[in-house]
Protein backbone atom coordinates (compact mmCIF):
# COMPACT_ATOMS: atom_id res chain seq x y z
CA UNK A 1 0.00 0.00 0.00
CA UNK A 2 1.47 3.80 -0.70
CA UNK A 3 0.38 7.20 -0.36
CA UNK A 4 -0.11 9.66 -2.88
CA UNK A 5 3.19 10.65 -2.47
CA UNK A 6 4.34 7.36 -3.21
CA UNK A 7 6.00 6.25 0.55
CA UNK A 8 4.49 3.38 2.08
CA UNK A 9 0.99 4.22 4.36
CA UNK A 10 -0.18 2.71 7.40
CA UNK A 11 -4.02 1.30 7.06
CA UNK A 12 -6.98 3.21 7.43
CA UNK A 13 -8.30 3.30 11.06
CA UNK A 14 -4.50 2.66 12.12
CA UNK A 15 -3.79 6.36 13.17
CA UNK A 16 -6.97 6.13 15.27
CA UNK A 17 -5.48 3.08 17.36
CA UNK A 18 -2.67 4.49 17.87
CA UNK A 19 -3.62 8.19 18.93
CA UNK A 20 -5.66 6.47 21.79
CA UNK A 21 -2.97 4.32 23.03
CA UNK A 22 -0.74 7.09 23.25
CA UNK A 23 -3.20 9.07 26.30
CA UNK A 24 -1.90 6.61 28.62
CA UNK A 25 0.74 7.19 30.91
CA UNK A 26 2.27 4.16 30.85
CA UNK A 27 2.79 1.53 27.87
CA UNK A 28 4.27 -1.83 27.87
CA UNK A 29 5.31 -2.75 24.41
CA UNK A 30 5.93 -6.58 24.06
CA UNK A 31 5.71 -9.69 21.55
CA UNK A 32 7.74 -12.17 19.71
CA UNK A 33 11.46 -11.89 19.69
CA UNK A 34 12.69 -9.87 15.82
CA UNK A 35 9.07 -8.05 15.32
CA UNK A 36 10.55 -4.49 15.93
CA UNK A 37 9.51 -3.80 19.47
CA UNK A 38 11.95 -1.73 20.21
CA UNK A 39 11.62 0.18 17.00
CA UNK A 40 8.09 0.70 18.18
CA UNK A 41 8.66 2.23 21.14
CA UNK A 42 10.50 4.82 20.02
CA UNK A 43 8.54 5.98 17.45
CA UNK A 44 5.54 6.04 19.63
CA UNK A 45 7.56 8.34 22.13
CA UNK A 46 8.83 10.46 19.27
CA UNK A 47 5.10 10.35 18.00
CA UNK A 48 4.04 11.56 21.73
CA UNK A 49 7.11 14.11 22.07
CA UNK A 50 6.02 15.92 18.43
CA UNK A 51 2.74 16.71 20.54
CA UNK A 52 5.01 18.24 23.34
CA UNK A 53 5.38 15.20 25.21
CA UNK A 54 7.81 14.47 27.74
CA UNK A 55 8.85 10.95 27.00
CA UNK A 56 10.98 8.19 28.69
CA UNK A 57 11.90 5.02 26.83
CA UNK A 58 12.97 2.51 29.05
CA UNK A 59 14.55 -1.16 27.46
CA UNK A 60 13.98 -3.78 29.99
CA UNK A 61 15.30 -6.92 27.65
CA UNK A 62 18.92 -8.22 28.74
CA UNK A 63 19.96 -7.80 25.16
CA UNK A 64 19.54 -4.16 24.93
CA UNK A 65 18.92 -2.78 20.83
CA UNK A 66 18.01 0.86 22.19
CA UNK A 67 21.16 2.57 21.97
CA UNK A 68 21.94 0.75 18.91
CA UNK A 69 18.83 2.05 17.17
CA UNK A 70 19.48 5.79 18.39
CA UNK A 71 22.98 5.11 17.67
CA UNK A 72 23.78 7.00 21.03
CA UNK A 73 25.29 5.53 24.00
CA UNK A 74 22.44 4.06 26.37
CA UNK A 75 23.13 3.17 30.08
CA UNK A 76 21.80 2.49 33.31
CA UNK A 77 20.38 6.56 33.86
CA UNK A 78 18.06 8.83 31.30
CA UNK A 79 19.98 10.22 28.17
CA UNK A 80 18.66 12.64 25.65
CA UNK A 81 17.76 10.94 22.56
CA UNK A 82 15.29 13.86 20.76
CA UNK A 83 14.40 17.42 21.52
CA UNK A 84 11.13 18.48 19.08
CA UNK A 85 10.20 21.60 17.69
CA UNK A 86 7.15 21.48 19.91
CA UNK A 87 9.25 21.49 22.75
CA UNK A 88 8.47 17.51 23.34
CA UNK A 89 11.62 15.00 24.40
CA UNK A 90 12.17 11.66 23.79
CA UNK A 91 14.60 10.11 26.92
CA UNK A 92 16.18 6.32 27.03
CA UNK A 93 17.38 4.00 29.39
CA UNK A 94 18.84 0.74 29.61
CA UNK A 95 18.43 -1.18 32.89
CA UNK A 96 21.35 -2.50 33.97
CA UNK A 97 20.15 -5.03 36.70
CA UNK A 98 23.56 -6.21 37.92
CA UNK A 99 24.35 -2.97 39.04
CA UNK A 100 20.94 -3.03 40.33
CA UNK A 101 21.65 -6.10 42.51
CA UNK A 102 25.02 -4.41 43.83
CA UNK A 103 23.22 -2.06 45.06
CA UNK A 104 20.39 -3.94 47.09
CA UNK A 105 22.80 -5.89 48.39
CA UNK A 106 25.22 -3.15 49.49
CA UNK A 107 22.51 -1.44 51.42
CA UNK A 108 21.17 -5.22 52.91
CA UNK A 109 24.89 -5.52 54.16
CA UNK A 110 25.38 -2.22 55.55
CA UNK A 111 22.55 -2.86 57.84
CA UNK A 112 23.14 -6.33 58.41
CA UNK A 113 26.66 -5.68 59.70
CA UNK A 114 25.08 -3.39 62.28
CA UNK A 115 22.89 -5.28 63.40
CA UNK A 116 24.50 -8.64 63.99
CA UNK A 117 27.64 -9.37 65.83
CA UNK A 118 31.17 -8.75 64.59
CA UNK A 119 31.69 -12.23 64.64
CA UNK A 120 29.07 -12.87 61.84
CA UNK A 121 30.14 -11.08 59.46
CA UNK A 122 31.97 -13.80 57.44
CA UNK A 123 28.48 -15.53 56.82
CA UNK A 124 26.40 -12.72 56.20
CA UNK A 125 28.68 -11.42 53.31
CA UNK A 126 28.90 -15.00 52.25
CA UNK A 127 25.11 -15.55 52.07
CA UNK A 128 24.83 -11.93 50.13
CA UNK A 129 26.91 -13.56 47.39
CA UNK A 130 24.36 -16.45 47.26
CA UNK A 131 21.78 -14.16 47.04
CA UNK A 132 23.65 -12.20 44.02
CA UNK A 133 23.19 -15.51 41.95
CA UNK A 134 20.09 -16.90 43.05
CA UNK A 135 17.37 -17.37 41.16
CA UNK A 136 14.58 -14.92 40.32
CA UNK A 137 17.78 -12.10 41.64
CA UNK A 138 17.81 -10.47 37.90
CA UNK A 139 13.80 -10.28 37.49
CA UNK A 140 13.37 -8.86 40.94
CA UNK A 141 15.86 -6.30 39.98
CA UNK A 142 14.67 -5.47 36.93
CA UNK A 143 11.21 -4.70 38.58
CA UNK A 144 12.51 -2.24 40.99
CA UNK A 145 13.68 -0.27 38.28
CA UNK A 146 10.42 -0.58 36.26
CA UNK A 147 8.96 0.50 39.70
CA UNK A 148 11.58 3.38 39.69
CA UNK A 149 10.76 4.32 36.17
CA UNK A 150 6.61 4.50 37.08
CA UNK A 151 7.37 6.66 39.85
CA UNK A 152 9.85 8.55 38.30
CA UNK A 153 7.34 9.04 35.43
CA UNK A 154 4.55 10.16 37.84
CA UNK A 155 7.33 13.23 38.64
CA UNK A 156 8.92 13.98 35.45
CA UNK A 157 7.40 12.50 32.55
CA UNK A 158 3.80 12.75 30.12
CA UNK A 159 4.79 9.18 29.12
CA UNK A 160 6.66 5.94 29.97
CA UNK A 161 7.41 3.56 27.45
CA UNK A 162 9.35 -0.07 28.19
CA UNK A 163 10.43 -1.72 25.38
CA UNK A 164 10.18 -5.14 26.87
CA UNK A 165 11.72 -8.60 26.60
CA UNK A 166 10.52 -11.32 24.42
CA UNK A 167 7.10 -12.05 25.53
CA UNK A 168 7.26 -15.22 27.98
CA UNK A 169 10.20 -13.78 29.93
CA UNK A 170 7.54 -10.58 30.02
CA UNK A 171 4.74 -12.28 30.99
CA UNK A 172 6.54 -13.28 34.33
CA UNK A 173 7.93 -10.10 35.12
CA UNK A 174 3.99 -8.50 35.00
CA UNK A 175 3.34 -10.95 37.28
CA UNK A 176 5.81 -10.51 39.89
CA UNK A 177 4.75 -7.44 41.50
CA UNK A 178 1.67 -8.92 42.96
CA UNK A 179 3.55 -12.31 44.43
CA UNK A 180 6.35 -9.98 45.90
CA UNK A 181 4.20 -7.48 47.66
CA UNK A 182 2.50 -10.75 49.12
CA UNK A 183 5.74 -12.30 50.21
CA UNK A 184 7.11 -9.17 51.53
CA UNK A 185 4.06 -8.39 53.35
CA UNK A 186 4.18 -11.91 54.98
CA UNK A 187 8.01 -11.31 56.12
CA UNK A 188 6.27 -8.28 58.04
CA UNK A 189 3.46 -10.69 59.81
CA UNK A 190 6.36 -12.89 60.35
CA UNK A 191 8.55 -10.44 62.05
CA UNK A 192 5.18 -9.08 63.95
CA UNK A 193 4.80 -12.34 65.84
CA UNK A 194 8.52 -12.72 66.51
CA UNK A 195 8.31 -9.29 68.11
CA UNK A 196 5.54 -9.75 70.19
CA UNK A 197 7.00 -13.02 71.58
CA UNK A 198 10.54 -11.35 72.28
CA UNK A 199 8.73 -8.50 74.26
CA UNK A 200 6.86 -11.26 75.64
CA UNK A 201 9.52 -12.94 77.03
CA UNK A 202 11.50 -9.90 77.82
CA UNK A 203 8.11 -8.82 80.09
CA UNK A 204 8.62 -12.09 81.93
CA UNK A 205 12.49 -11.43 82.51
CA UNK A 206 12.10 -8.04 83.75
CA UNK A 207 13.97 -6.70 81.18
CA UNK A 208 13.08 -3.08 79.28
CA UNK A 209 12.59 -3.25 75.59
CA UNK A 210 15.89 -2.45 73.41
CA UNK A 211 16.09 0.89 71.76
CA UNK A 212 15.40 1.72 67.98
CA UNK A 213 17.90 0.17 65.82
CA UNK A 214 19.03 -1.35 62.27
CA UNK A 215 16.17 -3.84 63.22
CA UNK A 216 13.74 -0.92 62.73
CA UNK A 217 15.76 0.22 59.62
CA UNK A 218 14.73 -3.32 57.85
CA UNK A 219 11.02 -3.10 58.87
CA UNK A 220 10.86 0.49 56.92
CA UNK A 221 12.45 -0.95 54.11
CA UNK A 222 9.89 -4.03 54.06
CA UNK A 223 7.15 -1.24 54.33
CA UNK A 224 8.74 0.63 51.66
CA UNK A 225 9.17 -2.92 49.29
CA UNK A 226 5.57 -3.42 49.96
CA UNK A 227 3.96 -0.34 48.90
CA UNK A 228 6.40 -0.03 46.04
CA UNK A 229 4.72 -3.27 44.79
CA UNK A 230 1.45 -2.43 45.80
CA UNK A 231 2.12 0.46 44.10
CA UNK A 232 3.25 -0.88 40.72
CA UNK A 233 0.98 -3.29 40.57
CA UNK A 234 -1.86 -0.41 40.76
CA UNK A 235 -0.56 1.11 37.86
CA UNK A 236 -0.27 -2.21 36.04
CA UNK A 237 -3.71 -3.27 35.76
CA UNK A 238 -5.30 0.31 35.75
CA UNK A 239 -6.74 0.93 32.32
CA UNK A 240 -6.67 4.72 32.09
CA UNK A 241 -3.30 4.67 32.71
CA UNK A 242 -1.81 1.59 31.20
CA UNK A 243 -1.72 -0.11 28.92
CA UNK A 244 -0.05 -2.97 27.07
CA UNK A 245 0.38 -2.78 22.85
CA UNK A 246 1.40 -6.07 21.23
CA UNK A 247 3.86 -5.93 18.44
CA UNK A 248 3.37 -9.09 15.48
CA UNK A 249 4.19 -9.71 12.34
CA UNK A 250 1.31 -11.55 10.24
CA UNK A 251 2.51 -14.91 10.46
CA UNK A 252 1.46 -17.66 11.79
CA UNK A 253 3.80 -18.13 14.87
CA UNK A 254 3.90 -14.62 15.77
CA UNK A 255 -0.12 -14.59 15.60
CA UNK A 256 -0.58 -17.92 17.84
CA UNK A 257 1.85 -16.33 20.47
CA UNK A 258 0.13 -12.94 20.16
CA UNK A 259 -3.63 -14.79 20.75
CA UNK A 260 -1.40 -16.56 24.02
CA UNK A 261 -0.34 -13.08 25.20
CA UNK A 262 -3.52 -11.34 24.80
CA UNK A 263 -5.36 -14.32 26.82
CA UNK A 264 -2.21 -14.27 29.17
CA UNK A 265 -3.13 -10.63 29.91
CA UNK A 266 -6.32 -10.40 30.47
CA UNK A 267 -5.82 -13.25 33.19
CA UNK A 268 -4.09 -10.92 35.08
CA UNK A 269 -5.98 -7.44 34.41
CA UNK A 270 -3.77 -5.86 32.44
CA UNK A 271 -5.35 -4.02 29.52
CA UNK A 272 -4.08 -4.32 25.82
CA UNK A 273 -4.37 -0.83 24.56
CA UNK A 274 -3.40 -2.62 21.07
CA UNK A 275 -2.56 -4.73 18.90
CA UNK A 276 0.50 -3.72 15.82
CA UNK A 277 0.92 -5.47 12.71
CA UNK A 278 3.95 -4.91 11.69
CA UNK A 279 6.40 -4.93 8.42
CA UNK A 280 3.13 -5.95 6.34
CA UNK A 281 3.80 -6.30 2.95
CA UNK A 282 3.09 -4.22 -0.18
CA UNK A 283 0.20 -5.50 -2.46
CA UNK A 284 1.89 -3.50 -5.57
CA UNK A 285 5.10 -4.15 -5.81
CA UNK A 286 5.64 -7.69 -7.25
CA UNK A 287 4.71 -11.08 -7.11
CA UNK A 288 6.41 -12.16 -4.35
CA UNK A 289 5.35 -9.32 -2.02
CA UNK A 290 2.07 -9.71 -3.57
CA UNK A 291 1.55 -13.69 -2.42
CA UNK A 292 3.26 -12.78 0.74
CA UNK A 293 0.35 -9.98 1.58
CA UNK A 294 -1.78 -12.71 0.88
CA UNK A 295 -0.59 -14.65 3.59
CA UNK A 296 -0.40 -12.20 5.97
CA UNK A 297 -3.94 -11.18 5.51
CA UNK A 298 -4.91 -14.55 5.64
CA UNK A 299 -3.38 -14.89 9.60
CA UNK A 300 -4.89 -11.13 10.20
CA UNK A 301 -8.24 -12.65 9.19
CA UNK A 302 -7.64 -15.69 11.78
CA UNK A 303 -6.62 -13.21 14.69
CA UNK A 304 -9.70 -11.09 14.15
CA UNK A 305 -11.70 -14.17 14.20
CA UNK A 306 -10.25 -15.19 17.67
CA UNK A 307 -9.71 -11.87 19.32
CA UNK A 308 -12.73 -9.90 17.18
CA UNK A 309 -12.61 -6.66 19.68
CA UNK A 310 -8.80 -5.97 19.17
CA UNK A 311 -7.89 -2.59 17.57
CA UNK A 312 -5.25 -3.41 15.56
CA UNK A 313 -2.74 -1.10 13.68
CA UNK A 314 -0.99 -2.05 10.27
CA UNK A 315 2.65 -0.74 9.95
CA UNK A 316 4.22 -1.14 6.53
CA UNK A 317 7.15 -2.56 5.32
CA UNK A 318 9.66 0.38 5.07
CA UNK A 319 12.73 0.48 2.64
CA UNK A 320 15.85 0.30 3.96
CA UNK A 321 17.86 0.03 7.47
CA UNK A 322 15.80 1.04 10.41
CA UNK A 323 18.16 3.02 12.40
CA UNK A 324 19.77 6.22 13.62
CA UNK A 325 17.54 8.88 14.42
CA UNK A 326 16.08 10.06 11.22
CA UNK A 327 14.80 6.26 10.33
CA UNK A 328 12.84 6.88 13.60
CA UNK A 329 11.22 10.12 12.69
CA UNK A 330 10.80 8.68 9.21
CA UNK A 331 8.56 5.66 10.95
CA UNK A 332 7.03 8.46 13.65
CA UNK A 333 6.11 10.69 10.47
CA UNK A 334 3.97 7.48 8.91
CA UNK A 335 2.25 6.67 12.37
CA UNK A 336 1.46 10.71 12.58
CA UNK A 337 0.14 11.05 8.83
CA UNK A 338 -1.82 7.78 8.65
CA UNK A 339 -4.93 8.50 7.83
Amino acid sequence: MASPDGHAAVAPGSRRVLLNVLRRRILFVGGKGGVGKTSLSSALALTRAEQGGRVLVVSTDPAHNLGHLWQRSVGDEPVRLAETAEGGIVDGVEIDPHATIDRHLAAVERTMMRMLPEQQHPQVRAHLERARHAPGSHESAVLERIADAAERGQREYDLVVFDTAPSGHTLRLLALPGQLAGWTDTLLRNRDRSERFAAAMRGLAGRSAPQPSAESELRQALHRRRERFEALQRDITDPERTGFVVVFTAEALPVAETIEVIESLGAMRVEVAALIANRRSPDDAGALLRARRTVEDRQLAALRERIPDAAIAEIPLMAGELTGPRALADLAGLLRSAS
